[in-house]
């Protein structure tokens, strides 16, 4: 079957052959022609077989016929990283090429301006981040009721990073009739919910095994020691024919200090993970994919939406807590039927991830050695982290010593005999206080009465509990309470016009005499008024 079979316009089978595909896929066949007849899909596949060209065709071709209004865009895809909402835009940019549709790309750390500048004129395809679609539309910057499809990328990622509160509620403003594509790479019980809650009577297309790996990509296991994974990664790179590899690591801190590693050991190498600035990240993906830089470290920001096609190894210098991230590591490699190769560097205490990883994927990961390495065992069961000790290290002695003399746990240790009570010593009985013994304490010497009577009186304090300092005259008055001449309010510091005698007035003789008021406060006073 080819892309012409499936019902697709003639400038999209241009733009497809031109992108070098001649062979759909799987998922494709099954989804391209559910969408282009209107009905909501569930799509379930493993990564690295097609999705996002399953979907991006078919609504090229149902955009196709009208345009959009500012602000109200046509369709909107949910991407939870802003790497696979990049893979996603580039997508339509290169099926899209000979329609006039219009797209915007709303992710984090760039600017809000340029986006706002593109949703006013108006675009038929709305790529975004969850958390940047909410922050434009409490801004008012988006309306949400003129989309005609939905499509949510990699649902189960969206619940690893927390991302389904803000996905319920973006659902919420968009039209009750619409079309919705749900497509995740696993089904878990809170996706099918979510996909009940959403889709409406949707057809799920499953084209492999849940969590299943692709079978073009070689699989392999290193076990060693913690301070040798670094030693055991540089020897697989020299012995490996690496033409451009990633290696993920659990925790951003580990990716900087592995970068560091390999940068001090001539590696060519960048380093990607969640706390770079966007501009960085952009550049750091851009110098790996034009193949000027050959080793990539990062975090699982990158363990989807990096789509490329010649990607030979996938490094996991850590092996990853959850199982499906495991899958969707390697899955970077072995895309489009061609092969690659993985390599899972691992330490005994990690035998706990490594049989979840088994168990997921349905088969064993074969164990190969590193030269100057000792063979050792996985703690598959961790009984030995649940008693405090390490398994044992493969016979290397030296290595098993490193950690000290065996501690026995409590309850290993032998009782130890209590004294019974009797045999315990009695305690001394403190005798009451009338039998103890007086103190003679020394007389303290009086003082002389000329001190006593030098002492300032209690009352001479400011109204901070202070004594003045010894000849220093205090701005309070305090020391001159006993002075009939002392002013209160100001001290010693009084000024010379309140101290002079007022300068009587003469007598008006225009004025007669009036009986006191109320007015004057003063019965009996007698004033004087001037004739009119």
């Amino acid at each position: 079957m080819t892309f012409a079979d499936l019902g697709l316009g003639p400038e999209t089978l241009r733009a497809v052959e031109e992108a070098g595909y001649s062979t759909p896929t799987p998922i494709q066949t099954q989804a391209i022609p559910v969408i282009l007849m209107g009905r909501d899909v569930l799509g379930v596949a493993q990564t690295g077989t097609g999705k996002t060209a399953g979907f991006t065709l078919p609504m090229i071709e149902i955009l196709a016929g009208s345009r959009a209004k500012a602000r109200m865009p046509r369709s909107l895809i949910l991407a939870p990283t802003r790497e696979l909402a990049t893979q996603v835009s580039e997508s339509f940019e290169r099926y899209g090429k000979y329609h006039r549709l219009t797209m915007a790309k709303l992710i984090g750390g760039e600017s809000f301006v340029d986006q706002e500048k593109l949703l006013d004129r108006g675009v038929d395809v709305l790529v975004a981040t969850p958390g940047r679609l909410m922050d434009l539309f409490e801004r008012g910057r988006i309306l949400l009721n003129d989309v005609k499809v939905l499509v949510i990328d990699e649902a189960d990622r969206m619940l690893d990073m927390g991302f389904i509160p803000d996905v319920e509620r973006i659902v919420s403003f968009l039209p009750k009739i619409r079309q919705t594509l749900f497509f995740s790479a696993t089904m878990a019980p809170e996706i099918r919910r979510l996909a009940d809650a959403f889709l409406m009577n949707p057809k799920e297309i499953s084209v492999a095994p849940q969590a299943s790996t692709a079978a073009t990509v070689d699989q392999f296991l290193v076990v060693c020691e913690d301070i040798d994974k670094r030693e055991a990664l540089r020897h697989l790179i020299r012995l490996e024919d690496v033409r451009n590899a990633l290696i993920f690591c659990n925790r951003k801190r580990d990716v900087d200090i592995l970068f560091r590693s390999l940068a001090k050991h001539d590696f060519d190498v960048v380093q990607l993970h969640g706390d770079m600035a966007q501009s960085a990240r952009t550049e750091t993906l851009e110098r790996f994919k034009t193949g000027s830089v050959r080793l990539m470290v990062c975090s699982d920001v990158a363990a989807r939406g990096l789509d490329i096609l010649d990607l030979s190894h996938v490094f996991n210098f850590d092996v990853p807590h959850h199982a499906e991230d495991y899958v969707h590591r390697i899955g970077r490699t072995g895309r489009a039927g061609k092969s690659g190769r993985s390599f899972t560097i691992a330490t005994p205490d990690d035998g706990k991830f490594v049989g979840a990883i088994v168990s997921l994927i349905g088969k064993e990961i074969p164990r190969i050695p590193v030269e100057g390495l000792p063979e050792l065992p996985l703690d598959m069961d961790g009984s030995a982290r649940r008693r405090g000790k390490r398994p044992e290290r493969g016979g290397a002695k030296d290595r098993g010593e490193r950690n000290g003399p065996e501690r026995k746990s409590p309850r290993e240790r032998p009782p130890q005999a209590r004294p019974e009570r009797s045999e315990r010593p009695e305690r001394s009985v403190r005798p009451e206080r009338s039998e103890r013994p007086e103190r003679s304490e020394p007389a303290r010497p009086a003082k002389p009465p000329a001190a006593t009577e030098a002492r300032r009186p209690e009352r001479d304090r400011d109204r901070f509990g202070r004594k003045p300092a010894p000849g220093r005259v205090d701005r309070l008055g305090i020391g001159e309470l006993d002075n009939p001449d002392h002013t209160i309010g100001f001290g010693v510091h009084m000024p010379d016009f309140m101290a002079r005698a007022p300068i009587p007035l003469p007598p008006d003789p225009d004025a007669e005499p009036i009986e006191a008021t109320k007015a004057t406060k003063e019965p009996g006073k007698v004033v004087r008024r001037k004739k009119k």
